[in-house]
C-alpha cells in the first residue's frame, strides 16, 4: 500500500476494464480503519492486517462488489456498509452490517452522502482528513479523466440522468480540499484541487446529455 495522505492509504491498483483502473483506501481512522471502496489484491489485504486491520468498509455502488468482501471481513471481523438500494446485490456476496439511506455522519466522524444516479443506490463519503484537509470520495458519480477534464459517470442504459443531475447539485455544495475517485483513466484517482470545486462539477454536468 501506499500512503497518500499522513492519514490516507492507497492499493495497488486494479484494472476492471481496458483503460480504466481502480483503487481502494484505507483511512486510518482514531476510531478504527474504515475502508473505502474495495480491492481483490491479497497483497494489500496483508498489508491493510499490517496497518491494524480493517473495522468497517464501505462500498460506494454495486460495482465494488466481490468475493474478496468475503475476504476482508473474514480475515478482520470487520462490518461492511452500503446503501439500502444496493444491499439486496452485496447481500448475494457477503453479509451487510449496515445500510444508509439518507445523509448523515457515521459515529467515525465522516459523512455518508446518498448520490444516485450511475446507480440505484451509489454513495460518496466526506472524511476530515488528520491535518484538516476535506477528503470528498466520490465513487464514479464524478470522475476526473486523463485529459484534466471532469465528467459523469453516466453509462446509457445503466444509469438515471436526472437522478445523476440532481446528486451532481448535491455534490457542488461542497468544498473538499481532495476528490478521490473509484474508477479512473489517466494516472491517479486522487485530485488535489486547484479550483473551486463547483466548477468542477458544473462541468461533469456540462458532459451529460439531455434527455429528451
Amino acid at each position: 500500500m501506499k500512503r497518500i495522505r499522513p492519514d490516507l492509504w492507497e492499493t495497488e491498483p486494479e484494472y476492471p476494464a481496458p483503460g480504466l483502473s481502480t483503487h481502494a483506501y484505507l483511512w486510518t481512522s482514531p476510531g478504527g480503519n474504515v475502508l473505502f471502496y474495495n480491492t481483490s489484491l491479497e497483497s494489500e489485504i496483508e498489508a491493510m492486517a499490517e496497518l491494524g486491520g480493517v473495522r468497517h468498509q464501505y462500498l460506494s455502488h454495486r460495482d465494488e462488489i466481490a468475493p474478496s468482501l468475503r475476504t476482508i471481513k473474514q480475515r478482520f471481523g470487520s462490518e461492511l456498509h452500503i446503501t439500502a438500494a444496493e444491499a439486496p446485490v452485496a447481500r448475494e456476496t457477503c453479509d451487510v452490517d449496515g445500510t444508509f439511506d439518507e445523509r448523515r455522519t457515521e459515529e467515525a466522524g465522516f459523512e455518508v452522502i446518498p448520490t444516485p444516479g450511475h446507480t440505484p443506490g451509489s454513495a460518496c463519503f466526506l472524511v476530515p482528513g488528520a491535518d484538516g484537509t476535506r477528503y470528498l470520495l466520490t465513487g464514479d458519480t464524478i470522475v476526473r479523466g486523463a485529459d484534466g477534464a471532469w465528467f459523469a459517470g453516466y453509462l446509457p442504459g445503466h444509469s438515471d440522468h436526472d437522478s445523476l443531475v440532481r446528486s451532481l447539485e448535491t455534490l457542488a455544495l461542497l468544498t473538499p480540499d481532495v476528490v478521490i475517485s473509484s474508477a479512473f483513466t489517466g494516472d491517479s484517482g486522487v485530485t488535489s484541487l486547484d479550483r473551486p470545486w463547483a466548477d468542477c462539477v458544473a462541468e461533469a454536468l456540462a458532459s451529460l446529455t439531455p434527455v429528451s
